[in-house]
């Protein structure tokens, strides 16, 4: 598997990302938009044009003076894999230049153990290169990989057995795909390259400053500033899932709440699989998918009801609601937190959950969130994400056409 797309100079990757935000625009519209002169913007949109990463489309008719014929992104010029290496499943998806999805596929595992999860991989790369082609292949510009920073942690809290953390301890994600590939391969967090997708194709792209939480087997968040995902320099930024849900002052500190709802230390004292040795509960053992599946396990019910309506209904319906007041206690906690760290112009709340289950929850956030003293710092609205399941792969995929052809900083 190997590309024969050339690297592309500043200009070109300029005007490749204004064609990306706009969608189409005439060869005038395009030199006044890169600052570029006529004459300069035509050769290059000719060259992008010869190298069919740009197409031309239906002349527009109708004006004063030769018709105008738009340039678009050649949805076939370019393709992108992504890859999610998540704790219940893979994912793997094609994305076109223009970001739309060639190919997906989802492999299923109670625990992810290394090899099989390479060597579902390594099959999947090779049904994306059967799809397209010799041509079409030679066209691919890199892949994305998305996991876990840590994937072994919190075992005991997934029911994973010791074994089968360490052996992901000792494994370099990115190294090990780049060498399966003479491609390209860049690696980020799940939930930062969750964040990219809905930065690219989602409600982010219309605000500035925001605080990002993805639910999924276990929760966690990314955030972003200034329209850029903020990681800092240890991955710490926005990670949600980590924030303790109460004070570690021991009983003392956590008996002002019996159930969480309404304590002077937040959601109060947790008790279950997330407290460790007396430790603070954090978010993700509340929050977490993996909580709201083991209620469905116990109960005898299908954990997947959780993507799809079913879990507004009976009998999974007063499961899902015991869930959603406790998850929705936590993360009122943790955005009434953030918001008093970080100027935040929305909390986006998305995952692997059906659409109705997040309404719900987001409707239980509100209602939480008053139970807060919010004086002296602006409350944040709590938006739904708009991505939805694929936010993890499909955000791995784009960090892939990000290092292709986005402009250098």
């Amino acid at each position: 598997m190997s590309s024969n797309l050339r690297a592309l100079g500043p200009n070109e990757r300029l005007m490749l990302h204004h064609l990306r935000r706009l969608g189409s625009l005439a060869k005038a519209d395009l030199a006044r938009a890169t600052e570029l002169s006529s004459q300069s913007a035509s050769v290059i949109i000719n060259r992008l044009l010869d190298e069919k990463l740009v197409r031309k489309l239906e002349a527009v008719r109708g004006r004063v003076g030769q018709p105008s014929q738009p340039i678009a992104l050649n949805p076939d010029g370019a393709y992108a894999i992504g890859i999610h290496i998540g704790r219940r499943s893979l994912e793997v998806m094609l994305l076109d230049l223009t970001g739309q999805a060639r190919f997906r596929a989802e492999v299923v595992y109670p625990h992810p153990e290394v090899d099989a999860v390479f060597a579902a991989i390594a099959s999947q790369l090779d049904a994306i290169v059967a799809q397209l082609g010799a041509s079409g292949a030679a066209r691919l510009c890199g892949i994305g990989v998305a996991a876990p920073l840590a994937l072994g942690t919190w075992h005991q809290l997934l029911g994973q057995m010791p074994e089968q953390a360490r052996e992901w301890a000792n494994v370099d994600i990115r190294a090990r795909l780049q060498a399966m590939t003479t491609l390209p391969v860049v690696f980020a967090k799940d939930t930062a390259a969750a964040c990219v997708a809905e930065l690219l194709a989602g409600r982010g792209r219309d605000l500035p400053d925001y605080l990002y939480v993805y639910l999924d087997a276990l929760a966690g968040g990314s955030l972003v500033l200034g329209g850029r995902p903020h990681c800092g320099a240890h991955g710490n930024a926005g990670a949600l899932g980590s924030m303790p849900l109460r004070s570690a002052a021991g009983e003392r500190g956590a008996s002002s709440g019996s159930n969480g709802s309404n304590g002077s230390n937040g959601v109060g004292r947790q008790s279950g699989p997330g407290e460790r040795g007396g430790l603070p509960a954090q978010l993700l053992s509340v929050a977490s998918l993996a909580m709201l599946e083991q209620r469905y396990t116990e109960a005898g019910l299908d954990v997947d009801a959780a993507r799809d309506e079913r879990a507004l209904a009976a009998p999974w319906s007063g499961f899902t609601q015991a869930w959603a007041n406790e998850a929705a206690d936590a993360l009122a906690y943790a955005v009434c937190n953030a918001a008093c760290m970080v100027d935040l112009d929305a909390v986006i709340v998305d995952g692997k959950l059906g659409r109705g289950l997040l309404a719900l929850l987001l409707a239980q956030v509100e209602t939480a969130l008053t139970r807060y003293d919010w004086s002296g710092v602006d409350r944040p609205p709590v938006l739904a994400g708009e991505v939805g399941v694929d936010a993890n792969v499909i955000g791995a995929a784009y960090l892939a056409l990000h290092a292709a052809f986005a402009p250098v900083a």
